[in-house]
């Protein structure tokens, strides 16, 4: 992963459970039972006054309609509930197999949503009859957040933009509105929310991204990557036209087809007027309907169908070979073996529960290149063809079965892809795709392969090497969960999935595999809301339970089953670390600290991670209370720097002058004014740095295009350094008068960027590096520039994946470079972090390919060694994800470390060696 220094990414308020509110409850709630119930009675919730469950409830709600009957019984208990009805919207009921319907309410503040806010009322019985039995979820009490935006929507749409990480991705690049959302957590804040999408191979076919962006500031305060979402009002991926004719032209039948493995196996097709036959499923309430790409570029598919597409066809009942190799066989029967599985074992109308369409598209491309992949895209199935090492992707049931419980967790909980709710929806998604499976082909739970997941796809290899996960792998949250900030798999949604999975799925292994299966559906269509995270779902599956009608040791047995993977309340506290603590759950993982002379400065949203973003700074030895730097006036004030007597930073928001744009501050660490070094009403400011009387930033000019480094000398006015035309400058320092960046520029139809180095006194470059040759094969990129012990350093990385990153330094008069740490193709490490002091070089570099694996090695670790060279040592054995390191002196060094499920400040004086 890259880190960035441009915005923060926030993964949504913190939900652990809060116990101890003082909340007005039934009697029968209050006292302890002598043998207690594993069912939680009551769970307070988590910055809210709103309790997150209530369980126990037999009161009667009177109403028309169980929304009616819902309403009033939260109106009526309000002291209870701390619920205003007058901010509830109704947004479905929920009616099982049994009766039983659950009312889901939204909130809202000042008529706008709240995000991933929901509140749910249970009932049983009809009429004068109704019953409440529990009553939950997520409401945000306290929320006073304005309802006007102060940043105009083009400027926030432009920042939006800016999340396209690659230049060549933004060039065409959209940012789609979806209006204003208030994000809960303290007082609230008002974002506008856009769905992004780049252009282009470089921007990831078939994915966006999920922006929210503060709408008083301008701030990203949450992010985080989703896969091919539908685009507002665009059509429902039903059959094109000619597929299943408006009149119903088109006729039942069977017919035979080849499977992927060329074996024919019966189908439901449809019979076209001229005599041809489809993959139409019409013998079911939900149209089930199969298309073959033919190769087609997977963009092409993204969003409403071609006009041209057609489902896969045949001049006879009797299907050609290819509709097997491509993989519409497998999609066809996969499809209704889920909608099956679904409707008859659990009662559910379809995928969206409404018998809507069930379609797929088999046999895509990405970019030429085979898609090694299959996912639901927000209404359809996407299946990659396969390839020389894998089958069709449509050729693995549970595979299939896992991609579409994610659309039937969208019509339910609509669990947010990100962090702990993330790797909820892909846990249910686990389980569920193995259920399917093993339902449909008979598979007893006792077989060792029932637990894995894709095991079929190779076409070479056992099925334990090919599976991309196993539920029975005895993962647990204090030994094996990976601590991955927003920017890595959206805070480790495929990472930490089967801690909750493989406790489901020993559920299932000792219950009933039906009971359980009904367990797992009724705790996400009824429980599940869209913030929850593991130790929320294990009360929605025990409460579910209770529901169920389970007994008391059926109950105990579920409750064993989440305590053996360590999904209990402060789960997080158990997991142990090797480095010192300085400031905890910072909101952020994207805005590097700083450090110098004993000293700290980070960016944070305050405790808890409410509001916008300040500047605090401590210091390294010592139990005092960070100190807040920047004012608190409405702006997010990031992008800090310190000197170790100083500090700057950059502010975000509405300026003085009535208009959005960004000043830059400078101030003294032990008190007095916060003085302004610049203002800019359309400019980007980051990379702030300050040395003594200096300060210098990189400005992004909106109006002319132009990124490069500006100076202020001694609280003079900040000028900007003239660069050629046609260069840019990135990774800014700053020391003893010297400013050093790496600057970039195009030469031949390559980009050659070049470490360089400005004296301040002087006014003019006196060093600079030239890396990459125009005229070879494969460009080298230099980076990260940094200046210590009196010498240039960056780090060097090629093109070509199979060669690592190198770091060189370089005299700061320009005569000559020196090696500190080679490539090569032995450990082809990428360097993503780079820092230093006159003693010690740390680095970062991820350890494997991140997103396919389960092992924290994964994620990116620091490493360290002399400024002159030698061998890398770890700087700390921390499990989880390790970002923006800061040397501060000798082989002392801060980052800010994921490990413990969040984003904590934390310091080593020395590297620990091996791990």
């Amino acid at each position: 992963m890259r880190h960035r220094s441009r915005s923060p990414k926030l993964l949504g308020v913190a939900i652990a459970a809060v116990l101890g509110l003082g909340l007005g409850l039934p009697p029968a709630l209050a006292a302890p039972a002598a043998d207690p119930d594993p069912v939680p009675e009551l769970v307070a919730g988590s910055d809210t006054a709103a309790p997150q469950l209530v369980t126990g409830l037999a009161e009667r709600a009177s109403g028309a309609t169980p929304g009616e009957a819902a309403r009033a019984h939260l109106a009526a208990h309000r002291d209870r509930y701390r619920v205003d009805p007058a901010q509830l919207v109704e947004s479905g009921t929920e009616v099982a197999a049994d009766g039983r319907r659950t009312v889901r309410f939204t909130q809202r503040h000042g008529g706008l949503p709240v995000f991933g806010a929901a509140y749910l009322v249970h009932l049983v019985g009809e009429g004068a009859g109704q019953r409440v039995e529990s009553v939950g979820g997520k409401y945000f009490t306290g929320l006073t957040a304005p309802t006007v935006p102060s940043v105009p929507d083009e400027v926030l749409r432009r920042l939006a933009l800016g999340e396209v990480e690659d230049p060549a991705a933004r060039q065409g690049a959209t940012a789609e509105d979806h209006g204003l959302v208030v994000l809960p957590g303290g007082t609230g804040r008002l974002a506008r929310h856009f769905t992004v999408r780049g252009t282009g191979a470089a921007a990831e076919a078939g994915k966006a991204r999920e922006v929210f962006l503060d709408a008083t500031t301008g701030e990203v305060a949450l992010g985080y990557e989703v896969r091919a979402p539908y685009p507002a009002g665009t059509p429902s991926a039903s059959p094109a036209a000619g597929a299943v004719g408006a009149t119903g032209a088109v006729e039942p039948a069977t017919g035979t087809a080849p499977d992927a493995l060329g074996h024919p196996v019966p189908v439901n097709i449809g019979r076209l007027p001229d005599g041809t036959y489809q993959l139409t499923d019409l013998t079911r309430p939900a149209v089930i309907t199969t298309y073959d790409a033919q190769g087609g570029e997977e963009m092409d598919y993204s969003g409403s169908l071609p006009a041209d597409a057609r489902p896969a066809a045949s001049p006879s009942p009797d299907f050609p070979a290819s509709t097997g190799t491509s993989g519409a066989t497998d999609a066809h029967l996969n499809a209704a073996a889920v909608d099956d599985f679904y409707r008859t074992r659990l009662g559910r109308a379809g995928i969206d529960g409404n018998n809507g369409p069930i379609t797929s598209v088999v046999n895509v491309t990405s970019f030429g290149k085979p898609l090694e992949n299959a996912y639901w895209d927000g209404r359809k199935m996407v299946y990659g063809g396969g390839s020389g090492t894998y089958h069709p992707f449509s050729a693995a049931r549970d595979v299939a079965g896992h991609e579409m419980t994610h659309g039937v967790v969208k019509h339910t909980a609509q669990l947010v892809y990100a962090g702990q709710s993330g790797a909820l929806d892909e846990a249910v998604a686990d389980y569920f795709g193995n259920a399917i499976e093993v339902t449909s082909r008979g598979i007893p739970m006792t077989d060792p392969r029932a637990a894995l997941l894709g095991e079929s796809l190779c076409r070479t290899g056992t099925p334990e090497s090919c599976a991309v996960r196993r539920l029975d792998d005895r993962r647990t949250t204090v030994a094996d969960y990976v601590g991955a900030p927003a920017g890595v798999d959206n805070g480790g949604v495929h990472l930490n999935s089967t801690i909750v999975s493989g406790a489901l799925w020993d559920i299932r292994r000792t219950l009933d595999p039906l009971t359980a299966d009904r367990l797992v559906y009724r705790a996400l269509a009824e429980y599940l809301t869209p913030l929850d995270g593991f130790v929320d779902a294990r009360n929605a599956v025990l409460a579910a339970g209770r529901a169920l009608g389970l007994g008391r040791a059926q109950l105990r047995t579920v409750a064993a089953a989440f305590d053996a993977h360590g999904i209990k309340e402060g789960w997080q506290r158990r997991i142990g670390v090797d480095s010192h603590p300085l400031l905890r759950e910072l909101s952020t993982e994207s805005i590097a600290p700083d450090a110098a002379a004993g000293r700290w400065v980070a960016a944070t949203a305050g405790k808890g991670g409410k509001g916008s973003l300040g500047v605090y700074a401590g210091a390294v030895a010592g139990s005092a209370e960070p100190t807040r730097l920047s004012p608190e006036d409405g702006r997010s004030h990031g992008w800090p720097a310190t000197d170790g007597t100083s500090a700057a930073w950059a502010a975000m928001g509405q300026g003085v002058n009535g208009q959005w744009g960004m000043e830059v501050f400078a101030r003294p660490l032990d008190g007095g004014p916060a003085r302004s070094v610049h203002s800019a009403a359309n400019q980007y400011v980051g990379d702030v740095r300050i040395s003594g009387g200096d300060v210098a930033f990189l400005a992004d000019d909106f109006t002319t295009g132009r990124t490069g480094p500006v100076l202020s000398r001694g609280g003079a006015p900040a000028v900007a350094i003239p660069l050629p035309d046609g260069h840019s400058a990135s990774d800014l320092a700053l020391e003893d008068g010297l400013l050093a960046w790496t600057e970039s520029w195009s030469s031949g139809g390559r980009t050659v960027s070049a470490p360089t180095v400005y004296s301040i006194a002087a006014g003019r470059v006196v060093a600079q590096y030239p890396v990459g040759d125009a005229a070879g094969t494969s460009e080298t990129r230099a980076s990260a520039t940094r200046l210590a012990g009196g010498r240039l350093l960056w780090v060097e990385t090629p093109e070509d994946p199979s060669l690592g990153s190198s770091i060189r330094s370089g005299a700061l008069d320009g005569s000559g470079t020196a090696l500190v740490l080679a490539g090569g193709t032995a450990e082809p490490r990428r360097i993503t972090a780079l820092t230093a002091t006159d003693r010690a070089v740390t680095f970062g570099y991820a350890g494997g390919r991140v997103g396919g694996g389960v092992k924290n090695a994964d994620l990116p670790k620091l490493w360290q060694l002399p400024l002159t060279g030698g061998t890398p040592e770890r700087v700390s054995c921390n499990r989880g994800g390790q970002y923006a390191p800061v040397a501060d002196r000798g082989t002392r060094v801060l980052w800010l470390d994921a490990t413990a499920g969040r984003t904590d400040l934390v310091v080593r004086e020395r590297a620990a060696g091996t791990c």
